[in-house]
């Protein structure tokens, strides 16, 4: 809304606009058919992790044809790529978006990695790896990134992996948005997913580390994202400048430093720009004649990946067959459980699931360290009846969810107010900057010539009518 000020002279009327102070957008209401999800995934990959510990016969069993952790991992993917994209767009601010991203992930994070570290030193269950014990400034450094899994340095909590490449979606989401590509979403997952069929197998993982060393490659990722962050301080080209050399940095790093391998990890971004398409034809903005049949590619390149190149890593070839196959079932079930889901999102969900959701990351980062409690104390689950480790199973998810509901409500959601109150003032300034810079449509900004009116002609005497002056004002 603009205020018209309105100075009225001799010579004429002179009309300046000058702008309300904007407001940043509201928050978007909670979805809980999306809390629903995270909830599930967390609960999936907990049961994953627990295999070993509590039924290695399924394991044995079922794993040889369904990957568990796979499933999970791939459905928080799936949602992040939902709605991080656009997020952003809706704060209209690169630097709200990252301040609000830092303070819902790092605060927990530092959490998860302090009590990692005390239970790697104490050797919980097993004992800190030789390269973060030999290497601890460059394995802090490379771990700060939350790209660590991109440098091949060992992850202190090993679920870590993922937020690697959380974090590369963020540095390609934000130079699309400073480049003014915030659209191109279905361009990208055919990218991704052309690549990870194609040059996938091709591409060498962790050669950037092996040739140039990863101490370097750590302190040169460090530099370029610490520019990178600089920049967003700036506006324009040297804005977007900065914010197109991270997201290089992260495409080289994906491309020929991944611990897990390339068509993998060109798989999981294609994963996550497909959600993002996916909310996108949910609101209206792309169609499904042209962009819903792309959606299919995703899925489907990725299961091909998975047969054309087999693991990234040696693996005998009965365990590289087990690989593939529960890397094949788990994609076909993530993609079937996101839409059985998104086709139900106007309905309630269950209340135990929606309150999972919220703390979903708490139950990701913590229970890790619940299970290697547990493996310590059950190294031999063959000596355990099947009602035992039952019980144990449940003793175990109680406890990993009272733990993370204590950080939830003492870490997280702290957190998560300050930092939603720091980006809401970063948007206020970027709106209120770029108002009185560009100035609004029909308005002229302040520091331009006024907009000046020719004097309206003043109507001859015999078109007055009676009782009304023809004396001009002033």
């Amino acid at each position: 809304m603009f205020v018209d000020v309105v100075e009225k002279s001799r010579s004429g009327v002179r009309e300046e606009a000058l702008p309300a102070r904007p407001q940043p957008p509201s928050p978007a209401p909670r979805q809980g058919w999306l809390d629903a999800l995270r909830g599930m995934a967390a609960l999936v990959v907990v049961f994953e992790h627990s295999l070993d510990a509590l039924f290695p016969e399924v394991r044995a069993g079922a794993g040889q044809w369904f990957n568990f952790g796979h499933y999970g991992v791939l459905v928080f993917f799936l949602v992040s790529g939902y709605v991080v994209p656009v997020s952003l767009e809706r704060r209209g601010s690169v630097g709200g978006f990252w301040i609000n991203r830092v303070f819902r992930l790092y605060p927990l994070w530092f959490v998860a990695a302090a009590a990692g570290t005390v239970f790697g030193v104490q050797g919980v269950y097993t004992a800190l790896p030789d390269q973060l014990a030999d290497n601890p400034g460059i394995s802090a450094l490379a771990h700060l990134t939350m790209l660590q899994d991109l440098l091949q340095v060992v992850s202190v909590v090993n679920v870590f992996w993922t937020l690697s490449y959380e974090m590369v979606f963020y540095l390609l989401v934000t130079a699309m948005f400073a480049a003014g590509a915030r659209r191109a979403g279905t361009t990208g997952m055919l990218a991704f997913a052309a690549a990870a069929l194609t040059v996938g197998g091709l591409l060498p993982a962790g050669a950037l580390s092996r040739g140039a060393g990863t101490a370097q490659v750590v302190v040169v990722t460090a530099v370029v994202l610490l520019a990178a962050a600089a920049s967003l301080a700036c506006r324009g080209r040297l804005r977007a400048c900065g914010t197109a050399a991270a997201a290089v940095l992260a495409l080289v790093l994906l491309g020929v430093n991944s611990r897990i391998g390339a068509w993998q990890s060109l798989a999981i971004l294609a994963t996550m720009f497909a959600g993002t398409v996916l909310h996108r034809l949910d609101r209206g903005q792309l169609r499904w004649k042209k962009s819903g049949w792309a959606l299919v590619c995703v899925p489907v390149a990725s299961i091909g990946a998975a047969w054309a190149f087999g693991p990234g890593w040696g693996m005998p070839d009965d365990q590289a067959l087990a690989f593939t196959r529960g890397w094949s079932t788990a994609v076909a079930a993530a993609w079937a459980t996101f839409l059985a889901a998104r086709l139900l999102r106007h309905r309630p969900m269950p209340r135990a699931l929606v309150w999972l959701g919220l703390i979903s990351y708490s139950v990701y980062l913590l229970h890790p360290l619940a299970v290697q409690v547990l493996r310590r104390l059950t190294t031999d689950p063959g000596r355990f009846s099947l009602p035992e480790r039952l019980g144990m199973a449940v003793l175990l998810l109680a406890v990993v969810l009272a733990c993370s509901a204590l950080t939830y409500r003492a870490v997280e959601r702290p957190a998560q107010s300050l930092g939603r109150r720091l980006s809401r003032r970063a948007g206020s300034r970027t709106l209120t900057t770029e108002t009185l810079t560009t100035g609004p449509a029909g308005v002229r900004p302040p520091g331009r010539p006024p907009l000046r009116r020719r004097p309206r002609p003043w109507p001859s005497p015999a078109a007055v009518r009676p009782g009304r002056s023809t004396r001009p004002p002033g």
